[in-house]
């Protein structure tokens, strides 16, 4: 029977996707099923890899058997995941305990103790990113420092990805995109680096074998077979990050292509072919070999303006309905009839802190400029702009470094709105491509599957094959210029109310024990 389609494995933060594509980059079928998160104490973020197992292997099957897809007709899995999520299993590949997630931030005194025993500005040049709790390795130390136990029996500390393929496979793997959450990863050589490690009182012998992306790491097992309905034998290759996998699928293969993300969180990913590390910002290897991605990953994205649409979105949920739209929608066109800059009122999306490039968890949200003549609109545009203005914030701090974009690829929730996409390209004053498909980083995994099992000969071939520019937006130079003097007091305003979010933070913490003392 011949091979007809590529099966993708999509594990994001709060579910996971199946999707599966013919060679021309066609969704045939698609099922999304959502898995839980645990905030056990304050500061830390937990999901259950046997859960992400259980609804994977019952989407795998369901997508089947719904689309009437034969498994035999499967040519290969690909498999992406999210970043630094930090999974302990046993030699059964069992996990240890729940997988600290990226939003885990238990760990700020493991980081802390890294500055300290052993340079932050080394461990920079090192792995290319700075050392925050985020990262897998302060989780490793903060398990061997208060679950001794479970430390000693781990085998190996998996990621999200890799979980998976040995779910399907039973083989281990360490693919390279996710190599950057690990400090001792030398992000320039593609190697461990073993007097680190050590300095640090970690051992290599944790880590699995190192694997290409592309790179097939075993076959579906009869065991996988079995709880998946898929059939024993399908290739499986390594996977990788999802942002990587998202910026494959949004056609970028060049160095100075870009991705633009906009999705529950924001964010960009250059390509580059040699490592430029910012401190600032996240370097980590593309999903194609010896190509990297200079990274901004932002809390504001499309989540800003689903904040908006949960807790003051009654009016546009009452329209959309009567109209047959979405609220989103009924925003977009709300949003459009108010001009750039929005009166004057400027938003900051640090809805749960920020990451990149000011690294600062305890900032937050703010509406600046509110006053009796502004409007739900005005407040609607002003958030669409906020999340512009932190992405135009990390392009201007890669350009420090010599990264160097004209062209985004806009993916994402975000990339759906004529209106948000175009305030982008102005705000950024760069040309804006928008890709066809709403499944960029399922198809990113499915393009690596591709490559893999030798159904493309390269990946210049899989993406002109399966990517389509749908839109293109050129930014105004006049609203450019309007959003310039915005954006130079969106910068001015986290630099005076840093200090004030520091104070806030405290006060909210003092609140909080003082109710639990009572």
């Amino acid at each position: 029977m011949s091979k007809k389609f590529l099966l993708a494995v999509d594990l994001g933060t709060s579910g996971c996707k199946i999707t599966v594509f013919d060679f021309n980059g066609k969704v045939m079928g698609s099922w999304t099923g959502e898995y839980q998160t645990y905030y056990p104490h304050s500061g830390y973020a937990e999901q259950d890899p046997q859960e992400w197992w259980q609804v994977a292997s019952h989407g795998i099957r369901g997508v089947l058997e719904k689309n009437t897809i034969d498994p035999r007709e499967i040519a290969a899995i690909g498999v992406d995941g999210t970043s630094w999520a930090c999974i302990p299993v046993d030699k059964n590949g069992t996990p240890l305990r729940p997988a600290m997630l990226w939003l885990d931030r238990r760990a700020q005194k493991q980081a802390d103790w890294m500055k300290e025993r052993s340079g932050e500005n080394r461990l920079i040049r090192t792995s290319g990113n700075p050392v925050d709790p985020a990262y897998i390795t302060p989780k490793i130390l903060w398990i061997k420092e208060n679950e001794p136990e479970i430390y000693k029996n781990t085998y190996k500390f998996l990621q999200s990805n890799s979980y998976m393929v040995y779910k399907l496979t039973g083989q281990y793997s360490q693919d390279y995109s996710q190599g950057y959450g690990f400090h001792f990863f030398n992000i320039s050589k593609g190697s461990w680096q073993e007097d680190i490690a050590d300095e640090l009182g970690i051992s290599i012998d944790f880590m699995a074998p190192l694997y290409h992306s592309h790179e097939v790491v075993g076959t579906v097992t009869p065991k996988a077979a079995q709880e998946t309905g898929l059939v024993s034998g399908i290739p499986v290759v390594a996977g990788g990050l999802d942002a990587a996998c998202c910026t494959l699928g949004a056609g970028v293969i060049k160095p100075g292509q870009t991705q633009e993300q906009g999705g529950q969180a924001g964010g960009m990913s250059i390509q580059v072919d040699k490592p430029l590390i910012h401190p600032k910002l996240i370097l980590g290897y593309h999903v194609i070999p010896n190509q990297w991605l200079l990274q901004g990953g932002t809390v504001g994205g499309s989540g800003t303006l689903r904040w908006f649409n949960e807790q003051l979105g009654t009016f546009e949920q009452l329209l959309g309905r009567e109209r047959g739209m979405s609220p989103y929608e009924i925003m977009s066109e709300e949003a459009q009839g108010i001009s750039p800059g929005s009166d004057g009122l400027i938003f900051l999306p640090y809805m749960a802190g920020e990451r990149s490039p000011i690294w600062d968890s305890k900032a937050r949200g703010v509406f600046f400029g509110l006053s009796y003549d502004k409007t739900r609109a005005h407040m609607i545009r002003s958030i669409m702009e906020g999340v512009a203005f932190s992405l135009l914030h990390n392009l201007e701090t890669a350009e420090e470094v010599g990264a160097k974009v004209e062209i985004l690829n806009s993916v994402g929730g975000a990339a759906n709105s004529y209106v948000w996409t175009q305030i982008k390209a102005d705000v950024t004053g760069k040309t804006i491509h928008v890709p066809f498909s709403d499944h960029a980083t399922s198809l990113g995994a499915a393009i690596l599957a591709g490559v893999g099992a030798g159904v493309y000969s390269s990946f210049e071939q899989a993406v002109s094959e399966t990517v389509r520019i749908q839109r293109i937006h050129e930014p105004d130079d006049k609203n450019h210029r309007i959003y310039q003097d915005y954006y130079r007091l969106y910068l001015d305003l986290y630099e005076r109310l840093k200090e004030s979010f520091e104070q806030l933070h405290y006060m909210q913490e003092a609140s909080l024990y003082a109710r639990n003392d009572i």
